[in-house]
């Protein structure tokens, strides 16, 4: 068990704290979703509350290791100050720590907050540097990891500072720990994971792992019709990963020699064109015509899909049924956000896409947990060490 905030007397401390403000921006620097800033909220306020500063840090975008004005801070800073209702001193310098900056961070008094420039301004972020590790170490007195999001990466500013300071991790991150690791290691049972998306191969290990835990697997998205060609039937110009049919082969197999259910889809929507005013047909799976690619699943899947969820007791899901971008091809996506909101069961979403889906529909606040990392989300799920949570602190146990 790893150390958490609440385990450390913050009074009088600077905080230096890991967040996930990679936020989607829009052509005129706009922040148009701010759910992973809001999400840090609870930690920067009890940080505060307890008499501590409060010193930030996060990337933004991909700026390749280079200052890059599209990739600045600033909309993150305005936001932030307009969330917590008060100043946030934005350190806005591209080598993101210098003289100056330290000079900042050593006048902050309690309650006060500062945001650091993006850390991908600096190459030595993602190489994990160590010079650029204890740069950012000597702005803090305790480090603190509330980025889930990026805790699947080993970068300076989550593993490497962890090794100069204290170190705990924030309420985000606990949150999602309890969720996800608490549905795969005592899920109330029956447990369905949902997994849909482009590809198998993105989440090979996932399903390996999910096949000694789980008791039913729903296999929607682009990703089923590799499962589809494993069993036998064409899949017309649909996605397919020929190099993938053998493990999906396998995959099937280990599922039934374990007496887990895995379940594919009965039928599609189908389309000669990737195009939402595409016309469409709705065939079985055992139909694709040649000149058709599937891009949502069908009725009778939404159905079945839907008996399974209602016969279960915790549900994670990580990957849409289909194109949910395309109005036309949403309705897989939009039947199992709305089926798993009106379940009183505990429901989990798995970050990324599956996430934005129930976003889109307006079902968030329905859901048990949100999680606000999709490549984290799925490399905890197959079972993986997250090097960003592995290097914090862990907490003496009391016998």
């Amino acid at each position: 068990m790893k150390k958490q905030l609440k385990d450390f007397n913050l009074e009088g401390k600077r905080v230096l704290m890991r967040c996930d403000f990679n936020v989607p921006l829009d052509d005129h620097s706009n922040i148009t979703d701010d759910i992973r800033i809001r999400s840090s909220l609870p930690s920067i306020n009890y940080i505060l509350e307890k008499g501590g500063s409060v010193i930030l840090m996060s990337h933004l975008g991909r700026p390749d290791g280079e200052p890059d004005e599209e990739y600045s801070l600033i909309p993150v800073a305005k936001k932030l100050a307009d969330l917590l209702n008060k100043e946030v001193v934005f350190a806005d310098y591209d080598e993101v720590v210098n003289d100056q900056v330290k000079k900042m961070a050593s006048r902050l008094l309690p309650g006060e907050v500062m945001l650091l420039q993006n850390t991908r301004f600096r190459k030595e972020e993602t190489k994990n540097g160590a010079e650029f590790s204890k740069e950012l170490a000597s702005l803090g007195d305790i480090f603190v990891n509330d980025a889930f999001g990026t805790s699947h990466r080993a970068h300076a500013s989550n593993v490497g500072v962890a090794k100069h300071l204290p170190s705990a991790v924030g309420f985000l991150i606990g949150k999602e720990l309890d969720a996800i690791g608490g549905a795969l290691s005592k899920p109330k049972r029956p447990f369905t994971a949902i997994l849909g998306g482009a590809k198998v191969s993105d989440k090979i290990g996932v399903i390996e792992n999910l096949i000694n835990v789980a008791d039913n697997i729903l296999i929607g998205g682009g990703m089923a019709f590799t499962f589809i060609r494993a069993i036998g039937y064409p899949v017309g110009k649909s996605l397919l990963e020929e190099d993938k049919i053998d493990l999906a082969i396998e995959l099937l197999k280990k599922a039934d020699d374990k007496g887990m259910n895995i379940f594919l889809p009965q039928d599609f929507k189908v389309a000669q064109e990737f195009k939402d005013t595409s016309d469409f047909l709705t065939v079985s799976y055992k139909e694709i015509p040649d000149s058709y690619m599937g891009l949502d699943i069908g009725e009778k899947t939404i159905k079945l899909f839907e008996s399974v969820l209602e016969g279960s007791q915790t549900v994670i899901w990580n990957g849409p049924m289909g194109v949910f971008e395309f109005d036309n091809f949403s309705q897989g996506t939009d039947a199992i956000s709305k089926k798993l909101a009106d379940l009183d069961i505990i429901t989990i979403i798995g970050g990324g896409d599956s996430a934005a889906a129930v976003e889109k529909v307006g079902l968030a606040d329905k859901m048990t947990h949100i999680s606000t990392g999709g490549g984290a989300t799925l490399e905890y799920m197959e079972g993986k060490v997250l090097p960003g949570i592995d290097a914090i602190e862990d907490l003496e146990e009391v016998s």
